[in-house]
């Protein structure tokens, strides 16, 4: 062989370990793309027992049950689906009924969510497009959802130059 047929043997290697390299990547990231699961989404993929995902949606309202040792469950529904959620620990403290949540853990075998995270939403607005489309073809959409907060440090600062301009 000569140099440069050496030199094309390993650049083509090379390309090939990379492509596969690629593809094997990108088919493990394929089904964990996706920032959260709606209830309705993993009755209709049938997700396995043990497979680790994040769950979202809202918690249900008259759902939430609190035990011992930090021991919750509640409900998280998308308005089609609900699932029920345990989990053990301290949850945030914007958690509460009728808010949105995000959860991560598990399926158990008897199709419990098994949280090991919980994540409390603070503020609709910053929900997903599909998302809030969602909910507003569900009914569930608030109308005060889409209005925008007062802007605070204008408010602060108005009142700043107007003390200033007192004095």
């Amino acid at each position: 062989m000569t140099r440069k047929q050496r030199r094309l043997v390993m650049i083509g290697g090379a390309g090939v370990v990379l492509a596969v390299a690629v593809g094997l990547v990108l088919n493990a990231l394929r089904d964990s793309i996706v920032f959260f699961s709606t209830p309705k989404m993993v009755a209709e993929q049938h997700v396995a027992a043990g497979k680790r995902f994040r769950l979202g949606g809202v918690v249900e309202p008259g759902s939430v049950k609190r035990g011992d040792q930090l021991q919750v469950s509640f409900k998280v529904t998308d308005g089609d689906a609900t699932l029920p959620v345990a989990f053990k620990g301290i949850l945030p403290d914007l958690f509460r009924e009728g808010q949105g949540v995000v959860a991560e853990g598990s399926l158990d075998k008897a199709g419990v969510f098994e949280a090991d995270t919980v994540l409390a939403k603070h503020d609709e607005k910053y929900m997903p497009k599909e998302v809030a489309d969602a909910l507003k073809k569900q009914g569930h959409w608030k109308d005060d959802y889409e209005k925008k907060p007062p802007n605070a440090t204008s408010a602060n600062a108005t009142s700043a130059s107007a003390a200033e301009a007192t004095k």
